[in-house]
């Protein structure tokens, strides 16, 4: 399938901004479930690229004028296929252990380590199997609820609170996995829902956990799908700190933001 995605991020800031730096991971990598046909991002600064240590693509934008408004478009077109949510083992990759690390956002407590400890038997049994069932139980305990949480809400508040969004969602299968002893990691990207030239307001996010005798293997949660050939991987880290599509720091906007995303994700005539 081939998808148009434009993801296009408008700041407002109520002051004027002397100088601003922003992280862009909006650069989404060919891999076996995806190829990159055209992408370009545009923006009112200077960019410069350069990978993180997870191999995501990125870019640093610096605006160095005085403004009041800062827009970042990025737009291209992807081939994808339908691989049951399967990446096979990348050499070039660091070690799936890595993966294992937990972090503020994804660190289990008590709670979450009972929940996650109902599914070893199950994965000790069918380690793909297992990672299914626990993604449906995850969705059934945790509503999809938007407003629930924040983007600092972190994977025990989410599990405790019972509601969150796909973040929260992914948050908390990378913690029970990592619990479980099976490294996971957060993707961010996008989602075709079949509704040509659907409007959105944010980007996507799962999780993919490490099957030994497969590679990742990837789990929309929010959803309670394999992430397949609808699917647009862009970043993926620990958590959503080193996916998050924009990051950054800026001086003077007398601390007041107001920020627009808008994202149309369709089918493209091949």
């Amino acid at each position: 399938m081939r998808i148009s995605i434009e993801h296009k991020t408008t700041y407002r800031y109520h002051g004027e901004v002397t100088h601003t730096a922003q992280y862009l991971r909006l650069t989404p990598a060919t891999n076996a479930s995806q190829r990159v046909i055209e992408w370009s991002i545009q923006a009112g600064g200077q960019l410069t690229p350069w990978r993180d240590a997870y191999g995501n693509f990125c870019h640093t934008l610096v605006v160095e004028r005085p403004t009041r408004e800062i827009v970042v478009t990025a737009k291209g077109r992807v081939d994808t296929d339908d691989r049951a949510g399967v990446l096979p083992p990348d050499e070039a990759e660091i070690p799936p252990q890595v993966f294992m690390r937990p972090t503020p956002l994804t660190r289990p407590n008590a709670a979450l380590r009972a929940f996650a400890g109902d599914f070893s038997g199950a994965l000790a049994d069918d380690a793909v199997a297992g990672l299914h069932g626990l993604m449906l139980k995850i969705r059934d305990e945790i509503e999809y609820r938007d407003g629930a949480t924040h983007v600092q809400s972190t994977a025990a508040e989410a599990f405790e609170h019972k509601a969150g969004v796909c973040q929260d969602h992914a948050h908390i299968f990378i913690a029970c996995c990592r619990a479980l002893g099976v490294p996971a990691r957060y993707v961010s990207g996008y989602l075709y829902d079949g509704a040509q030239d659907a409007p959105y307001t944010a980007s996507h996010a799962w999780a993919a956990a490490w099957v030994e005798s497969l590679g990742w293997v990837a789990f929309d949660i929010a959803n309670r799908i394999s992430a397949g050939e609808l699917h647009i991987g862009v970043a993926h880290g620990l958590d959503y700190l080193d996916a998050a599509p924009v990051r950054g720091v800026r001086t003077g906007g007398d601390d007041v933001e107001d920020m627009e995303v808008a994202i149309r994700v369709a089918e493209a005539v091949q």
